[in-house]
């Protein structure tokens, strides 16, 4: 009955006017009790208009929902009940999923191809590593080899987030992005996109967050499980596109490494906290083919070894002219993109 009302009632104000947005701003709710207007999230993202020029909220209560999902319609906020009671899973190797198809439309738990999209208070987890025990074998008709077998590894690539298909803008509000292996939170739009996150933890193997184009991260939380870096970038696109990490902190397996790249990047590092057991390694360049057009760009301020003596790398080492006070997501984005999130705390 409460679909069957807000049909009627979408019905009524879509047919009498298109100026009429109420329907685009309504607050659907997800209960896999069934206590709500859904069972499923994905359900309650299909039902969805295709397109507003209003956020529409999706509220999720309290649970566990094993979902991988797609989005596909811009202006969505997914708000979790509480962070650590709301927890959408899946399991998947990209290893396995690319011998079955083209592209990674589909790779992750939560697969972006919209933009202003916002996620709030919830667990999102690739959960393959996690769950790994006897090293599964494959049949890949994609492989090069004569028998098209492939042994899926433990801390091969596990995407958790993954943005496509021109998304732009996402933000990432008090949020657990969490696999075993790498690229778990992969914001991927290299000319132009814009991604924020505060009051995250991330968590994963190999370059686990790895933005493309411009990124803001405010005091998150960064969690090695294996390989050779924590943090990648991108910002081959356009010479100003950055990632700030702002008030984070890093911790790991003895001797994980904080980053590297192998395009043109530009990291600033500030507040930053590292884990004693942190390996004496700069964010390095990998050595690549790749023509690096603007040199090194690795930026650091007031960053300190928890419970250990600093390494010089990170020293202070801010450009000339770039005091701590300039560096705000305004200035990562310039007039292109206020978050909300931002826009709530301005006077």
């Amino acid at each position: 009955m409460k679909m069957l009302f807000r049909y009627i009632v979408f019905s009524l104000l879509t047919c009498c006017t298109g100026q009429w947005e109420l329907f685009a701003q309504q607050r659907l709710v997800v209960d896999k009790s069934g206590k709500g207007d859904f069972k499923t999230i994905q359900g309650a993202l299909n039902s969805l208009s295709e397109t507003s020029s209003t956020p529409r909220t999706i509220f999720i209560r309290k649970g566990g929902y094993p979902e991988k999902l797609y989005i596909e319609k811009s202006n969505i906020i997914l708000e979790g009940e509480d962070r650590n009671s709301v927890t959408i899973t899946a399991s998947i190797a990209r290893d396995e999923w690319r011998c079955g198809h083209m592209d990674d439309w589909g790779v992750a738990t939560i697969n972006v191809g919209a933009n202003d999209i916002t996620l709030k208070h919830l667990t999102i987890v690739n959960s393959f590593g996690f769950d790994y025990n006897t090293p599964p074998v494959i049949v890949c008709a994609s492989d090069t080899g004569a028998n098209k077998v492939r042994t899926l590894k433990k801390d091969g690539h596990q995407m958790a987030l993954r943005t496509m298909n021109m998304a732009t803008r996402l933000a990432a509000e008090d949020c657990h992005f969490r696999a075993y292996g790498g690229d778990t939170v992969s914001p991927w739009e290299t000319g132009n996109g814009m991604w924020y996150f505060r009051d995250c933890i991330m968590e994963g193997g190999v370059d686990f967050y790895c933005p493309r184009g411009w990124a803001w991260a405010e005091n998150c939380e960064f969690i090695s499980h294996s390989g050779t870096a924590a943090i990648w970038h991108d910002g081959s696109g356009n010479k100003e596109s950055k990632t700030v990490l702002l008030n984070c902190r890093f911790s790991g397996f003895d001797g994980f490494q904080l980053g590297r790249y192998h395009k043109d990047a530009q990291f600033y590092l500030l507040n930053c906290h590292f884990a004693k057991n942190m390996r004496d390694q700069a964010i390095y360049r990998v050595p690549t083919t790749n023509t690096i057009q603007w040199g090194e760009r690795i930026y650091y301020y007031n960053c300190h070894r928890d419970g250990g003596t600093d390494y010089t790398w990170y020293a202070n080492n801010l450009p000339a002219g770039i005091s701590t006070a300039d560096i705000t997501p305004k200035w990562v984005f310039g007039n292109r993109w206020t978050p909300e999130q931002e826009k709530k705390k301005q006077p």
